[in-house]
């Protein structure tokens, strides 16, 4: 299948700044990926590339098998992540003027209802709150209904109502064959939209798939953690592999143990186990991995490595101004 929206090997710096280092990625028809990573990885940079409104500085992108600059502006809608329309037009106002910039546009009513503002028809933006400016916005790029919808972090600033107004919304284009790309911060916005997702870090994009298979690569097993002062050898027995507590992560208890790749099911064996030795405890908390687990260790991982080069650099020039210098004198 032919890639509608295609990212190949783009590199961008700004001075001695990179921002992308050879990041590459394919988004298949009527798919959602979903770019995530840290502020300053890259992903705004990278949606300027494909959207034609940044050159990178080596590499290719293409949408719709063209370039960007070449595309039929009818057929793409983009959602910056800094976004200003004039304040002092209605929802309804502002979206009927982006209508009439495309030939055969929707109509702006349908496009309000669609992003839940049919109560806010009348109201200036200015005087919107902040997430119903955001969902205007998302309106303003769904009136050419194109084929190719980018949104840079779509849902910022939007309650949670609001949120799921919109990802029902991107639920529904898909299903009607519209290709999606965004970038979000929101780990369970994510998994919830994304058909693939890419983690970008440090320019890079570091590990790419569904979300379920990231979750298993790289997020840990499920676990269980028992809140109690009862030392780990008191759990020897148990027929379930046990760690320490770190107090850090999904857990912020400093005292306990956590029993690792245990299904809910299997928390009774535990619990019994804790009453037949009279272990003393006071609570349990069963988690499973998902995407932020993903997020936080592929982004850690990433940022170690790239201290670790740091400081290697820095101590190959020490040591050649050490050797000059000595050479010198």
């Amino acid at each position: 299948m032919t890639a509608v929206v295609e990212a190949t090997n783009v590199a961008k710096a700004y001075g001695e700044t990179v921002a992308l280092s050879d990041a590459s990625l394919s988004v298949e028809s009527g798919e959602v990926y979903a770019l995530i990573g840290p502020n300053g990885a890259g992903k705004t940079t990278l949606v300027r590339a494909l959207t034609g409104t940044l050159d990178p500085d080596s590499g290719a992108v293409r949408i719709l098998e063209q370039s960007p600059t070449e595309i039929d502006r009818d057929r793409l809608g983009v959602l910056p992540q800094d976004f200003s329309p004039p304040d002092r037009l209605t929802a309804q106002e502002l979206l009927t003027y982006y209508a009439g910039l495309y030939d055969d546009p929707r109509d702006p009513a349908d496009v309000l209802a669609d992003v839940g503002l049919v109560d806010a028809g009348e109201t200036w933006y200015e005087n919107l709150s902040g997430g119903q400016q955001r969902r205007a916005c998302v309106g303003a790029t769904l009136v050419n209904d194109p084929d190719v919808l980018v949104l840079d972090e779509p849902t910022t600033g939007i309650d949670p109502a609001g949120r799921r107004t919109i990802w029902r919304l991107i639920e529904n284009l898909t299903a009607a064959g519209t290709t999606v790309l965004l970038t979000t911060h929101d780990m369970a916005e994510a998994e919830r939209l994304a058909d693939r997702v890419g983690l970008l870090a440090n320019g890079s994009l570091v590990a790419q798939g569904t979300p379920a298979a990231l979750i298993a690569d790289h997020a840990g097993s499920s676990q269980l953690t028992i809140e109690t002062p009862a030392p780990m050898s008191a759990f020897d027995d148990l027929a379930f592999p046990v760690t320490e507590s770190t107090g850090t992560g999904r857990q912020s208890q400093a005292n306990g143990v956590v029993v690792r790749d245990i299904e809910p099911a299997e928390i009774a064996t535990v619990v019994t186990y804790l009453e037949t030795n009279n272990l003393t405890y006071s609570g349990l908390a069963w988690a499973e991995p998902d995407l932020e687990d993903v997020y936080l260790t592929l982004a850690d991982a990433t940022e170690r490595e790239r201290t670790a080069a740091e400081t290697e650099t820095d101590t190959d020039t020490q040591d050649a101004n050490a050797t000059q210098t000595g050479e010198t004198a």
